[in-house]
Order: structure tokens, then sequence, then C-alpha cells
């Protein structure tokens, strides 16, 4: 049973981190468009500020589990 459990966690334990990545990527790729832009598009920042959320909900995340310290 335990085996199972550990297996379980690795296994998500790897999803979380492939997708901080993701969303890392994403959160930069955003800050880089919104620094280009000439004018004020909210709908740039907006999707920036989501994006960054997210980051830093996942990051969160991955530190309460512990992620990466086994």
């Amino acid at each position: 049973m335990f085996g199972k459990n550990q297996k379980l966690k690795k296994e998500y334990d790897e999803r979380l981190l492939t997708l901080i990545l993701e969303t890392k990527k994403d959160w930069e790729q955003a800050k880089e468009i919104e620094k280009y832009l000439n004018d004020y598009d909210q709908d740039v920042i907006v999707r920036r500020k989501i994006t960054e959320s997210k980051y830093f909900y996942l990051f969160k995340e991955a530190k309460e589990r512990r992620l990466g310290s086994d």
C-alpha cells in the first residue's frame, strides 16, 4: 500500500514541477510582450497578472509539498 502512495506522490510531484516550469515560461513571455508594447493594453496586463498569480500559487503548493527535498 505504501509503495503505491509513494508512486502516486512521485507522479503528481513530477506533473506539478512540469506545470510550474511551463507557467514560468508563459509568465516570462507575457512580461516580454508587455515590455515591448508602445501603448497601454489592459488585456495584455491582465494576462500577465493571471499567469503570475498561477505561477506563485503553484510555487507555494510545491513548497508545501516539499517538492525537491526528497
